[in-house]
């Protein structure tokens, strides 16, 4: 028997692919009526998260951030079966998640922190990716489990809370991403250029494909052989922000990333490959 806490778009497609496969699967959400939706496809709901679990061996829990996760855990406690598997899948702190690692091994239990990178419709086809790491042996145990939920399911090793710190890495990419894109589209709107065109142009120009050699030249310092020249690269901000202004349009992104410029020009670094801004970083 199967428990699963947390309803939300990507819980409550987990909890559908797993009775698909033919599971039984008792459920629990804080507003309980997301619960009682899911039992529609066969899932048993439960008001009382303590009742939700148990009988359950095994506890998957997909809810909002590292205090949710402690208090409805903690709520739970009483309700669990000895030696069960707590496999959390929510997007946490890494510190947290080896703190809760530590803690319920200490009262007994298993926890293993298995964030994913998965959308909900990811979640009902179980594909995707999912992130683990941590004890080897648990982990060993546990993946046939977690093979059946996702597509991949990554092994980061023996450091605990470091599938954690990964997915926030993958996280943040994704969110510089989207607001690049936003200027991207913001800039485009001040020049008169469709949305459309814009799409057609990385149909034919894949700038994502850059992303392997200006990661290995940012990880290896390599700044002096400039492909674009800071300077230059500064210039064209420029020109990017006062075509946004002349358009009546705001950017968020482009204006951080200028002062940024300015301050390795200042530093004597204009002439060096523009990247040189993410000295920092590896240093």
């Amino acid at each position: 028997m199967k428990a699963f806490l947390g309803m939300g778009l990507l819980g409550s497609n987990f909890v559908r692919a797993m009775i698909q496969k033919g599971e039984q699967v008792q459920i629990w959400n804080r507003t309980a009526a997301k619960a009682r939706a899911l039992e529609t496809y066969g899932a048993k709901a439960f008001d009382d998260v303590t009742e939700a679990v148990k009988g359950a061996t095994t506890i998957h829990v997909t809810l909002k951030d590292d205090d949710t996760v402690n208090e409805v855990l903690a709520m739970a406690g009483k309700g669990l079966e000895p030696g069960a598997i707590i496999i959390d899948h929510t997007t946490t702190s890494a510190k947290g998640a080896a703190e809760r690692t530590a803690a319920w091994k200490a009262k007994g239990y298993t926890y293993l922190h298995a964030p994913v990178f998965m959308g909900p419709q990811n979640a009902l086809e179980s594909t995707g990716n999912m992130l683990v790491s941590g004890d080897q042996d648990v982990i060993s145990r546990v993946e046939p489990e977690l093979s059946k939920m996702t597509g991949k399911v990554l092994n980061l090793g023996p450091e605990e809370g470091k599938a954690a710190g990964m997915k926030l890495i993958g996280n943040l990419f994704l969110l510089t991403l989207t607001a690049g894109l936003t200027d991207t589209l913001s800039l485009a709107k001040s020049l008169g250029i469709p949305s459309g065109d814009v799409s057609a142009l990385f149909e034919s120009w894949n700038p994502g494909a850059t992303m392997p050699a200006r990661f290995k030249r940012i990880t290896e310092g390599n700044f002096k052989q400039a492909s674009w020249e800071l300077n230059m690269a500064r210039k064209d901000a420029g020109l990017m922000m006062d075509a946004a202004k002349h358009g009546e349009t705001a950017l968020s992104l482009i204006p951080v990333i200028a002062a940024v410029m300015d301050d390795w020009i200042a530093k004597g670094h204009g002439n060096d490959d523009w990247s040189v801004i993410a000295q920092d970083a590896i240093s």
